[in-house]
């Protein structure tokens, strides 16, 4: 986020910030004594001001959220989503517009608990790096998957533990709202549960050097991920479906509950039993009422 934070002080945040708390210069009015050349308008508030850090991370990942929620999850809606899917017997009343209403009113409590983290990283402490030859090709190679791996376990671990029956009435059964899901419900969290599942995805830059273009790049696919698992797609058959926990799996989850918690792999579901197989019987396409034919 502080790649993001530092593009947007350069080319937006620097102008609005200098109009909102502008730098009281007492040579203003003698600055002929000084340049013939205009001076940039400046703030009060520097970047490195923690108030404004606080304030510009708020604003840049709202809209940073709202962009690549309704993006992909419009773009997966209308070109991968099989919208047959919403005569399934289960799916509810207004259900697309109620996921929408529950994301955007999660989006700023999941803004406000992931802060800390992005201010942290703003500040320096995380480790993510620029210089490509601090690491080498070698480990920004291997920490795509290391990333993935990492993070899909420690996932796997948060999203079983809201399950449990103390955690899960009140933060994760909002989401299992959606028996049927559309790539709308992707984000439609309580704002704990959404934050919580997050949190891995943070830790890992403060354990592990990652390359800060590749952070912000695997930051979009997890996004992306997320919306794409909620399709409600049941294509079995495929050679990766041992592997990858993909649509058809967490269809799965969203049917029956208690299987395919996982992320991206099927391991962690498989280590901690509760790994169920996609299989074309399962296929909730298959409850759907036939049209009536004249």
């Amino acid at each position: 986020m502080d790649l993001v934070l530092y593009i947007a002080d350069e080319y937006l945040l620097d102008s609005v910030w200098a109009r909102l708390v502008p730098l009281n210069d007492p040579l203003a009015d003698h600055s002929f004594l000084v340049s013939s050349i205009p001076l940039q308008p400046q703030s009060a508030w520097a970047r490195d001001y923690i108030p404004r850090q606080l304030l510009s991370l708020i604003v840049v990942t709202m809209i940073g959220i709202h962009l690549l929620y309704f993006i992909f999850a419009g773009l997966s809606f209308q070109f991968i989503f099989n919208h047959e899917m919403m005569r399934h017997p289960r799916f509810l009343k207004n259900q697309i517009k109620s996921e929408i209403l529950s994301s955007v009113k999660a989006f700023p409590g999941m803004t406000l608990l992931t802060l800390p983290w992005f201010q942290a990283e703003v500040m320096g402490y995380s480790k993510l790096y620029d210089d490509m030859s601090e690491y080498g090709w070698f480990y920004l190679l291997f920490s795509v998957p290391f990333f993935l791996v990492f993070t899909d376990y420690l996932v796997y671990w948060v999203h079983r533990t809201l399950h449990h029956p103390m955690l899960y009435k009140t933060f994760h059964k909002p989401h299992h709202k959606w028996i049927i899901p559309t790539p709308f419900a992707s984000h439609a969290f309580h704002p704990v549960d959404g934050y919580l599942q997050s949190v891995p995805y943070h830790l890992f830059i403060f354990l592990f050097p990652l390359h800060r273009w590749l952070y912000l790049g695997l930051f979009v696919f997890v996004n992306f991920w997320s919306i794409l698992i909620h399709d409600s797609d049941m294509i079995t058959g495929h050679p990766l479906e041992h592997v990858i926990n993909g649509p058809a799996h967490h269809t799965l989850h969203h049917l029956y509950f208690t299987v395919n918690y996982g992320q991206y792999f099927t391991w962690a579901d498989r280590a901690g039993g509760s790994y169920r197989q996609p299989e074309s019987q399962l296929d909730p396409l298959l409850e759907i009422p036939k049209e009536k034919t004249l």
